[in-house]
């Protein structure tokens, strides 16, 4: 899911983000592909800023959201756990929330800019 790029809903744990819309995106990869490599792939990221940031997320929550397998004849793999969609749902409801909230006042700041592709 591409988000919004106007307001970027972020849950933070302390310093830490513990979930936003790159982790979001992170969860969905891992989902997709069945790997954080794979998942880093798509994403055009290293592996380890991917592993550095399932880390993260499992840490910041009570229960981890993506469980890992090592390698192996079947070479591994990671999971999104029901825990991690279920904190992935409920993240991409508050993004709608926010972005909908917002909409009309944005829409009439919007109106006030000027163009700049002039």
């Amino acid at each position: 899911m591409n988000y919004s790029k106007t307001i970027r809903v972020r849950v933070m744990q302390g310093d830490t983000i513990a979930f936003g819309p790159g982790k979001a995106d992170l969860l969905q990869a891992i989902e997709r592909t069945g790997s954080i490599s794979g998942a880093a792939r798509e994403m055009e990221m290293s592996y380890r800023r991917a592993w550095l940031l399932v880390e993260e997320m499992n840490r910041c929550f009570s229960s981890a959201l993506v469980t890992t397998a090592t390698g192996g004849a079947r070479g591994g793999g990671a999971v999104v756990t029901d825990f991690g969609r279920d904190i992935l749902a409920r993240y991409q409801r508050m993004q709608k929330k926010a972005d909908a909230s917002i909409a009309a006042d944005l829409g009439y700041l919007r109106s006030l800019m000027s163009d700049q592709s002039e």
